[in-house]
Formats: structure tokens, sequence, C-alpha cells
């Protein structure tokens, strides 16, 4: 096999770190470590807004990747989701529009795009699966995103007939690990919450719960996701999507979430549910029965060994971590 340049877009972000701790850790020509002939690049924002075509062109230019991982985009939690449908919705489809255009263009080998389980439909029944992104619109909450995400899929087909290129998408649930965004204003649950609880525990105040905790959510460690779009690297070219997910019988409650985090960060004071507060849709389960069929077997990290890891490395690199807090 020729050389091959493997370029990761939102290489600094939470997937794209897990992917490089994997690249980084396993042993070199494994089943997910690094091949002798490969060059990763895990790129920023810094070196590239993406939302231009003369920046992307001149990224794909400095390392003229053969294969890309597409992993950047703008994104945040459910209440900026509501706050900034127009935002979310533009810039994706530009930051997508130019890295796919790039890649058919400079003649990228394989390109896998990131998308969600919230591009699925609000009124879908479950387990949700491949075959059911585009069948009605998607929650009110995350609209703008949602569609700028399910167009991936439709241009992947369209790139693949028109032109041939060999380009797919994989759907993960929610992801946490190392390396998550803890602003509080727009992380995610996981995130979110550990933040919340590291600061309640430091201040010695209450531990408050948006929202009911009884929304049920499927949640994949960052770093088993890493090796699944590693294997999706090398092994899957289908155009079809493929949901990257735990089964859906290892869902879980906000409430068995915050009870874990309470438990990981060691705190011991007063703990309840705002219940004035959204709980966003109450569950939206994935099947990963294409996935299992396609790579036979996978040992997923338990729940709450990925978050005892994922609450450790927080705590340890609070100072550095990004928290929206001004740095000294």
């Amino acid at each position: 096999m020729a050389a091959a340049v493997v370029l990761v877009t939102g290489g600094t972000g939470l997937l794209g770190k897990a992917i490089q701790y994997i690249i980084e850790t396993e042993p070199v020509g494994s089943k997910y470590g690094k091949l002798p002939n490969e060059t990763w690049i895990f790129a920023s924002s810094s070196e590239g807004d993406l939302r231009d075509p003369e920046q992307t062109n001149k990224l794909y230019e400095k390392y003229k990747p053969t294969h890309v991982i597409h992993l950047a985009a703008l994104v945040g939690g459910l209440f900026r989701n509501m706050k900034y449908k127009l935002t979310f919705l533009r810039d994706n489809i530009l930051i997508n529009d130019n890295v796919l255009h790039a890649s058919y263009t400079h003649k990228t080998t394989k390109l896998i795009s990131c998308l969600s389980t919230c591009v699925y439909p609000d009124k879908a029944e479950y387990p949700l699966d491949e075959n059911k992104i585009h069948g009605g619109p998607p929650h009110e909450s995350n609209f703008g995103y949602s569609h700028a995400k399910r167009l991936v899929d439709v241009q992947n087909h369209a790139y693949r007939e028109e032109f041939g290129c060999n380009f797919t998408s994989a759907i993960p649930p929610s992801i946490f690990g190392p390396h998550d965004n803890y602003v509080l204003e727009d992380a995610h649950v996981i995130p979110a919450l550990v933040h919340r609880c590291y600061l309640a525990k430091k201040n010695g105040t209450s531990f408050i719960v948006g929202g009911t905790g009884k929304p049920l959510r499927q949640f994949i460690f960052s770093r088993d996701l890493a090796k699944l779009f590693i294997w999706m690297l090398r092994e899957y070219d289908d155009v079809e999507p493929i949901i990257l997910s735990v089964g859906e019988e290892e869902e879980v409650s906000i409430k068995e979430i915050a009870d874990a985090i309470v438990k990981a960060v060691g705190f011991e004071g007063h703990y309840s549910f705002d219940t004035n507060k959204a709980d966003g849709q109450f569950r939206k389960p994935a099947s990963n029965k294409k996935l299992l069929d396609h790579i036979g077997s996978f040992q997923f990290t338990p729940f709450e060994q990925a978050l005892d890891i994922s609450v450790k490395w927080f705590i340890e690199n609070y100072d550095t971590a990004r928290t929206g807090n001004k740095k000294a």
C-alpha cells in the first residue's frame, strides 16, 4: 500500500484528541494502531477557517491528504443549539461543503464525515437505524445543526454517483471523554455536569441538575469511538452511513449519569434536580446492529469506568481544560 496521509479536521477537539491518543498508544501495525506507511495530521481551526473555501484549499494543498476524517463542526449543548439555529445551520453547511469539495478536487481516496444521532426525525420509530435519517423533521431544539449534518449524507451520495468519490459518514450518539468542552453555557450534558459538580465540591455549594433526570441517552466513550473511526477508515467503504454506538440496551438516565458523576468527583454535599428546566428529547435509542454485523465484535469500555477516566482527566487538567474560565 502506498504512503497515506490522514488529515483529521477538528483534530484538537474531543474526538480528534481521542483518535490521536489511540494512534499514539496502540502498537504500530495493530488493528487500531498507526500503520508503518501512515502520517496522521490533527488540524485545528487555527490552521484555517473551514467556512472559507480558500483557506480549506490551502489546508489541503499543505498536507495533500489521501484520507480525511472530517470532525470539524460548530457544536454546542441544548441551549446554544436552540438560541443560534441559523448560525449552526449556516456555519456547518459551509464547513461541510468546503471539506467535501476540497476532498473531491484534491482526489482524496477516502473521506469519513461525522454526523450525530440528533439528525434523526423527532417522530421516529425506535430504535433508530441508518435508514431513518430523512424520515421527517428533526427535533426543534437542534433544527439548524441537524439539517446541516443531514446534508452531508445527501452530498456523499451525490459525489459518489456523479464522480465516484469514496465518501461516507458515521453516526455516533453523545460522546464524552478527556479533552471535552466543559464551558458551562454550551457544554453537552456529561461535561457540563462534571464541571458543575466539581465547582459545587470546590465551593461547598449545592449541585443542581437541570431537568427531571428521567430522559435516557446512549453515550460512547471517545476512545472507543476513536477505534471505530480507525476501523471505518480501513474497512468500511459503503456510502451509506453507519451508526457507531453502544447497544440500545446501554441507555442510561440523566439521573444515573449525575449519580455516577457525584461518586467519581467525590461530592458529598446537597444534590437535587431543577424540574423547571427543559429536558430535551426523552430518548432516542439507536441500533448498532449494522456495526456489529460488519465489525464482528467490539469491546466497549463500561460506562462508569469511562466516566472515571474522564472525570480524573478533568480534575488533573482543570487549569488547561476548556472551561470558559479566563486563564491567568
